[in-house]
């Protein structure tokens, strides 16, 4: 039995004798043509616009994938609707607690209320002492 081993022809090499000749360039250098087959030798090379435009895509789709990352959040950090409060002087024996029960509306939670009154008069802790004036709101 007789095996038959077919293999892929690479580029015939021409003398650059055997090129046809084009026409002269100033100076009078001659070109030749070069030949059709692929060089193994010759590396891809970016000039300085291709490496520029690559890099000005690359950007893009950095800023295009970071910014579909970000789309699902969104937080406003801004100036709220003003609130309408009275001035309250802490008598002795009364707690934040009490002051908030006083507050709350009928559907309104007395925990929310009182890190409300927390976060509005900015106190460090829930804590109060007698003679202390906060500010309540109205409504």
């Amino acid at each position: 039995m007789t095996a038959l081993v077919m293999t892929q022809p690479r580029g015939v090499r021409v003398p650059a004798s055997a090129l046809p000749a084009l026409p002269a360039l100033p100076g009078g250098a001659v070109r030749r043509a070069r030949s059709a087959a692929p060089s193994d030798e010759a590396p891809l090379r970016l000039t300085a616009r291709g490496r520029r435009v690559l890099l000005v895509i690359v950007l893009l789709v950095v800023g295009v994938g970071l910014a579909l990352m970000q789309a699902d959040r969104a937080s406003a950090d801004g100036p709220t609707g003003a609130v309408e409060v009275v001035r309250h002087v802490v008598q002795p024996g009364e707690t934040l607690w009490d002051i908030a029960r006083q507050v709350a509306g009928p559907e309104e939670d007395v925990r929310d209320v009182v890190l409300h009154l927390v976060e509005l008069n900015r106190l460090p802790s829930g804590g109060l002492m007698a003679g202390q004036s906060i500010v309540i709101p109205t409504s």
